[in-house]
């Protein structure tokens, strides 16, 4: 069932990711302008984010296999529409639908979490995010090849069948589970500003995750473009090899996850933020070798992926222990807020890029992790000075 999980995690969200490498030949067809591509990618993110904030709570509401099915047939329908399109307008609104459509993934992380045991819910969850992110990493190879070899709009089509075929074999496999909460609908969503304000640990975990994950989106978005600039004249197979070594990155889920449920989620946070930063120091300092140079972003590349997998599943595992009943409401708060942080990365990434060139994006790329990191100092500070106080009555 896990696998099952990981797979359908992976195959969902992967919907998301497919535009990163495809931004020129779209937006190219569709008539925007270079300023604009990034809204390409941030409307996915942003209909995430929405979706995130009132579908997702409805899986402490709603029996969650039904609406995992319903979600899903939405989101099919959406891709389609994508296919299908020959105008701006039409593939950014069909963007939009994608992206609140594939909030069914974020029903079947707590899914699994509440299939797992305590002692080992950490492990649990990061096998799943593996598969989520697999997702993520390949949608981007995968994409680039196809389009490579036929076109975009197969990319979106093939991917409207795939979603079509996995709601079915979800609502034969998936066992049902029909949440205990009564609340309606209104004061279900209203709770969901009430545990933001008191739940500080979540504020904190999103706030961390905002930040590289905008780092993550502004990679993704411009990079691309970069890769098939003058600078490396690569193609979309080329762009695709790229992409794929990428997944390397993936390795550090289940790491993060064994770290959680030792109890070494602080200071494994402090590691993930600073493997963010590592990721935009590289391709900065770039000498004039092509080759070099490419292999300093493939080197970037997974060194972000790796921390960006990290920092997830340690969010991930520190805000399912704060209880069963709320699951889906704190995972919809954390992703909404996490997914804005992509969508200002990724809208900022592409007008950077497009106004100041590459140097430019990558220190702005490069100031998210690091804000990050300094706000971890004081969770660190924290941290110590509860541990002091508690053995001074020792002293």
């Amino acid at each position: 069932m896990i696998r099952l999980l990981a797979l359908a995690a992976g195959l969902i969200v992967a919907s998301l990711y497919y535009a990163q490498t495809l931004v020129g030949p779209i937006s190219a067809a569709t008539g925007l302008s270079l300023d604009a591509a990034g809204l390409i990618v941030t409307l996915t993110q942003v209909g995430y984010a929405l979706g995130l904030l009132f579908i997702v709570p409805l899986g402490d509401l709603l029996e969650n296999r039904k609406l995992v099915f319903v979600l899903l047939l939405g989101t099919s329908a959406m891709l389609a529409a994508a296919a299908f399109s020959s105008s701006a307008a039409l593939f950014l609104a069909a963007s939009l639908g994608i992206g609140l459509g594939s909030v069914a993934a974020q029903v079947l992380v707590p899914f699994a979490a509440h299939l797992a045991r305590e002692e080992t819910r950490g492990q649990t969850v990061g096998k799943v995010v593996s598969g989520l992110l697999l997702g993520i990493m390949l949608a981007r190879p995968a994409a680039s090849l196809i389009a490579d070899h036929f076109s975009w709009h197969a990319v979106y089509g093939g991917a409207a069948l795939a979603i079509a075929a996995l709601a079915f074999v979800l609502r034969a496999r998936l066992p049902q589970r029909a949440p205990a909460s009564s609340l309606p609908y209104g004061r279900l969503i209203g709770s969901m500003w009430q545990l933001l304000t008191t739940t500080p640990v979540l504020r904190r975990r999103a706030a961390y995750h905002a930040a590289m994950f905008a780092s993550f989106s502004l990679f993704w978005t411009v990079t691309p473009l970069v890769l098939a600039g003058p600078g490396f004249g690569l193609s979309q197979t080329g762009i695709a090899i790229f992409a794929l070594v990428g997944m390397a990155g993936a390795v550090a889920s289940p790491v993060a996850g064994r770290l959680a449920d030792k109890g070494h989620t602080l200071f494994a946070t402090a590691a993930a933020l600073l493997l963010g930063v590592v990721s935009f120091v590289l391709p900065l300092f770039a000498p004039g070798s092509r080759e070099v140079a490419l292999g300093l972003l493939v080197l970037a590349s997974i060194i972000l992926d790796m921390g960006v997998a990290a920092n997830l599943v340690l969010g991930q595992r520190t805000i399912f222990a704060l209880g069963a009943e709320v699951r889906s409401r704190l995972n919809g708060i954390f992703f909404a807020l996490f997914f804005a942080g992509g969508a200002v990365g990724s809208a900022l990434g592409a007008w950077v890029y497009a106004r100041h060139g590459w140097q430019a994006a990558l220190l702005t790329g490069l100031a998210f992790p690091a804000a990050a990191l300094v706000y971890w100092t004081s969770e660190w500070a924290a941290e110590r000075r509860l541990t002091q106080s508690a053995q001074a009555p020792l002293q």
